[in-house]
């Protein structure tokens, strides 16, 4: 599956903002779907969400309470409502997808939607 990323910006801190993830190329619905970033002069952090196939989520602790995944099947994409921004959010976000069956183990990714959090 192809994915691409959009809705990184600039925000404030206690802002939000709502990035997109539109899969194609694939049965979108059987992907377990996947939120990632990466710091500047920093390694890609693990996983900061998920989104299972049945609806199910997890939160990584660091966004849970602030961020909140989503999906549209009928749209092929998959969402990040980012509250309560932080500067310690500024990253490039990535959404990563992995086939049902495959457990978590991310194997396709989109190129990345920048998120800059300044005052």
């Amino acid at each position: 599956v192809q994915l691409v990323e959009s809705g990184g910006g600039t925000g404030k801190p206690g802002g939000s903002l709502r990035l997109s993830c539109v899969g194609s190329g694939g049965i979108f619905e059987s992907y377990t779907m996947g939120w990632f970033r990466q710091a500047p002069g920093r390694e890609r952090e693990g996983v900061l969400s998920i989104i299972f196939r049945d609806g199910g989520t997890y939160y990584a602790d660091s966004v849970q309470g602030r961020f909140t995944i989503s999906r549209d099947n009928s749209k092929n994409t998959v969402y990040l409502q980012m509250n309560k921004l932080e500067p310690e959010d500024t990253a490039l976000y990535f959404c990563a997808a992995v086939a049902e069956g495959r457990g978590t183990e991310f194997d396709s990714w989109g190129q990345g939607t920048q998120v800059t959090v300044s005052s």
